[in-house]
């Protein structure tokens, strides 16, 4: 199945409001997409609507995304006393150092090197193999979702639902291998308008193909759900 038509079967089955998107971290030199100064999140949500990107160390503009996805190693010393400073006196989003370390030391690590570029685009416009697909979704379309990536070995994946949007929704998935659900942090919903309802579910590419077969046989996809008699209220 084409990536193509696996856009096609997720927007079919689940009606979804924004494009499902391929996520690849690569070293190789990659010819299709904007190439442009931009922040990870924003290309998130552009590609969501049909946009494709390349992002290196040269145009990715947010220094946390940059850590996080592995252009840059983790603050130290005087940089991160200011990256301490900002999170809890600028953008309060956690209360003191201590939470802002435990937010750090207790997730995964971050992409530190992993590659030279990432791409950002939409699923059926890909054109190398993705290293996970990135919905944005509403509640009953991640829980219908995570039924299907859940069919076949009934295994609840270990979640990641804070931090920065970049690391919840992309980072964390392709370091640990696991599907994860998360809303992300606020500065980026609100700086990029995602619209309130938005949940983002990170999918392991590898995990799409058993997914997609699970629609015909799960009711969170195509199947009827068959009631008992003795199952049913008055």
């Amino acid at each position: 199945m084409s990536y193509k038509e696996q856009a096609d079967v997720f927007k079919r089955t689940f009606e979804l409001k924004y494009e499902p998107m391929a996520i690849s971290f690569t070293n190789d030199e990659i010819q299709f997409g904007r190439y442009e100064k931009t922040s990870i999140c924003n290309a998130m949500k552009l590609a969501s609507e049909g946009e494709s990107f390349i992002i290196d160390q040269k145009v990715s503009i947010c220094p946390g995304g940059n850590q996080f996805c592995g252009f840059s190693e983790p603050h130290t010393g005087e940089q991160k006393r200011r990256l301490q400073q900002f999170l809890t006196k600028g953008e309060r989003l956690t209360g003191s150092i201590v939470s802002f370390e435990r937010m750090r030391k207790l997730a995964v690590p971050p992409a530190t090197d992993l590659a030279d570029r990432i791409v950002i685009s939409p699923l059926d416009k890909a054109e190398i193999r993705p290293d996970m697909i990135l919905f944005l979704c509403n509640a009953e379309q991640a829980c219908r979702l995570i039924t299907l990536d859940t069919y076949w070995d009934g295994i609840s994946p270990e979640q990641q639902i804070i931090g920065a949007l970049c690391y919840s929704a992309i980072v964390y998935t392709i370091m640990s291998g696991n599907t994860n659900m998360t809303t992300g942090d606020w500065t980026a919903r609100s700086h990029q308008g995602f619209e309130p309802d938005v949940i983002f579910l990170s999918i392991p590419y590898e995990r799409i193909h058993n997914l997609i077969a699970a629609i015909p046989h799960c009711s969170a996809g195509d199947a009827k759900a068959h009631i008992p008699e003795e199952f049913k209220s008055d």
